[in-house]
């Protein structure tokens, strides 16, 4: 069964990091860009960044640019969001998906039903 599972979540304080991970199984991420995505209770989901099959490449939200990191380890089936500086409207449950993409860019992270896969969903909750 071909899938995405999330890991990394938790509580942590304002101004504290956390990093998410985001495992595929049953497929290999090799040719996927991966997006994560968060959604916060009453808000719609958006995109947060997104990182590209082919070279690398990232994009970030303004929201994020500068805290956020999204990195992948093709050897290990596994992309990662590391979160720094985090501040109480970083509080949601964050997502990661695959979609066949070679590249991403800001519209990648737009299109919801583009994606292949989805993980289960973790929740981050930045409170002091």
């Amino acid at each position: 069964q071909s899938r995405l599972v999330e890991s990394g979540g938790g509580l942590v304080q304002p101004g504290g990091s956390l990093r998410l991970s985001c495992a595929a199984s049953g497929f290999s991420l090799d040719y996927y860009a991966i997006g994560w995505f968060r959604q916060a209770p009453g808000k719609e989901r958006e995109g947060v960044s997104c990182i590209s099959a082919s070279d690398g490449s990232t994009y970030y939200a303004e929201s994020v640019k500068g805290r956020f990191t999204i990195s992948r380890d093709n050897a290990k089936n596994t992309a990662y969001l590391q979160m720094n500086s985090l501040l109480p409207e970083d509080t949601a449950v964050y997502y990661c998906a695959a979609v066949a993409l070679e590249y991403c860019a800001g519209s990648t992270l737009v299109d919801f039903s583009s994606y292949d896969y989805w993980g289960q969903g973790s929740q981050v909750t930045v409170s002091s």
